[in-house]
């Protein structure tokens, strides 16, 4: 029951897709998606 409540809190607070004005009012995951496509492999 806790573990439930804490997931739906922590779901309900960090929405992934909410646009973020620290990101150019770009999702999270779409940056995160731009940046892995940018990193070079060694």
């Amino acid at each position: 029951e806790a573990r439930r409540a804490l997931i739906q809190y922590i779901e309900g607070f960090y929405n992934p897709r909410r646009l973020h004005s620290g990101l150019g009012y770009r999702p999270p995951l779409e940056v995160l998606d731009e940046w892995f496509d940018n990193q070079s492999v060694a």
